[in-house]
């Protein structure tokens, strides 16, 4: 197991990309980091089964919205796991609206779990991983950060915000041996995706089946949902030594969406 030894932390892990992202670290060895929320039992549950394959896990619930519970977060793996080798940014919201009807709150907590979360587990990361020669920063961003639909300038800001945060710290990195990188999907089927369809029904007038079809998939060519195991693979694939040249890269797996 390639990563026996070491510590990841992959935020939004309690469910979908997050989720499978963790179990795939953690099944090469990876000690691990949950974050999330959710049904305490149910977090507790995910968390076990991980430990069972003989690594190290922890969870914690920590509002990434919240730049302090966010230092707390850093900390506590720190303590408990080791240094964080792995740092996954993956938490992330959405909310489907017209910029004129899209509520102050919303944009705000939008931009500060998709894109200051970000800025914050890095700048408290990176120093360690510099200083011991090794890490890998990967943050989740979408095929979003490259290209714009309607009614969700608040995500795809964040998102093209993600894309160039990215390619600046890879540059400030480039000679410490640690990688940061950006994967870019199409549609996954998780919660996030699955909980936009009630918004966009409303605000394009549409059924169920014409936003998943004509909406969701319109721009997939391929017309089939991203699995959150194939992000993961590719997660997995970045931290590995054979990956070593790649940073500062925004790699796309959306079907071809953004190849047109």
């Amino acid at each position: 197991m390639f990563l026996s030894g070491k510590t990841a932390l992959v935020t939004g892990s309690t469910s979908g990309i997050g989720l499978a992202m963790a179990r795939t670290l953690a099944a090469e060895g990876a000690n691990v980091m949950l974050n999330g929320f959710g049904e305490p039992e149910m977090i507790e549950e995910i968390r076990a089964a991980i430990e069972a394959g003989g690594v190290r896990t922890g969870h914690d619930g920590a509002d990434l919205t919240r730049p302090e519970e966010i230092e707390r977060l850093m900390r506590r793996t720190a303590d408990e796991l080791g240094p964080i080798d792995i740092l996954i940014n993956n938490a992330g919201t959405q909310h489907v609206a017209p910029v004129d009807e899209l509520p102050v709150e919303k944009w705000n907590l939008i931009l500060a779990l998709n894109l200051s979360a970000a800025f914050h587990t890095i700048r408290l990361a990176l120093p360690s991983m510099k200083a011991r020669g090794w890490g890998r920063i990967i943050n989740t961003a979408s095929a979003h950060s490259l290209v714009a639909s309607p009614n969700k300038s608040a995500y795809v800001a964040a998102k093209h915000g993600i894309a160039g945060l990215t390619k600046t710290v890879a540059l400030e990195a480039a000679q410490s041996k640690v990688t940061v990188n950006c994967i870019s999907p199409g549609y996954v089927w998780t919660t996030l995706v699955e909980n936009q369809i009630p918004d966009t029904m409303r605000t394009r007038g549409l059924t169920r089946e014409q936003v998943m079809n004509d909406v969701l998939l319109a721009a997939q060519p391929t017309k089939t949902f991203v699995t959150v195991d194939q992000v993961a693979a590719l997660a997995l694939f970045l931290c590995r030594d054979e990956a070593s040249a790649i940073t500062g890269a925004n790699l796309s797996m959306d079907g071809g969406w953004t190849a047109q």
